[in-house]
């Protein structure tokens, strides 16, 4: 189905062009969202009339979505789950999650501004991409945590498994020391 763009999508094209794309993608997604007309000669006639209209609109969205980004770029959001001892998680961390995070922070993000390149399903640091506008996106951190103090730890650089592993490293030292001890205790009593 031939259609035209009235803005940017990715992959695809600027607004203004008319492009080939699949029928269900026309229909289902790009012609509902208001992305798109029919390439017929009616609607490029309707689309060259209020083209000046579609640029400034998207002029003034394109600014928006950068002051946005500006103060959304770099920052980090806290997101508590449950996991193992292992760290990983019991199910996902998804878009809706990311997004709520955002916004309980102060941005409004929606959950389908949010990219992320696969789940997360397990705790860390992971960086996300928000795309704001289709000419603006800017990256976020997600602090993926059992606690808001395992948050704070994770914020220093440490993450959870090495902390585990130096609190089991200590233990196995603590025990090692005990049975020393009582190792050479053992020696001398059969020593007398």
């Amino acid at each position: 189905m031939q259609v035209i763009l009235l803005e940017r999508v990715a992959k695809l094209g600027q607004m203004g062009e008319v492009v080939k794309v699949k029928d269900g993608y026309a229909r289902n997604y790009l012609l509902p969202q208001g992305k798109a007309l029919r390439a017929s000669e009616d609607n490029i006639k309707s689309f060259e009339s209020r083209k000046a209209h579609l640029e400034a609109q998207n002029l003034e969205t394109r600014k928006e979505a950068a002051a946005v980004a500006a103060k959304l770029d770099g920052q980090t959001f806290v997101v508590i789950r449950s996991a193992s001892d292992a760290g990983a998680l019991y199910g996902s961390v998804t878009p809706r999650d990311a997004a709520d995070a955002a916004t309980a922070a102060g941005f409004g993000v929606e959950r389908k501004q949010i990219v992320l390149a696969r789940p997360i399903k397990e705790l860390g640091l992971h960086e996300v991409e928000v795309v704001l506008h289709p000419e603006v996106s800017a990256q976020i951190r997600l602090n993926v945590a059992r606690s808001a103090e395992e948050a704070e730890l994770q914020a220093t650089g440490k993450s959870i498994q090495e902390l585990a592993a130096e609190a089991e490293a200590a233990a196995d030292f603590e025990i090692a020391e005990l049975f020393d001890d009582i190792g050479s205790a053992a020696q001398e009593e059969t020593a007398e």
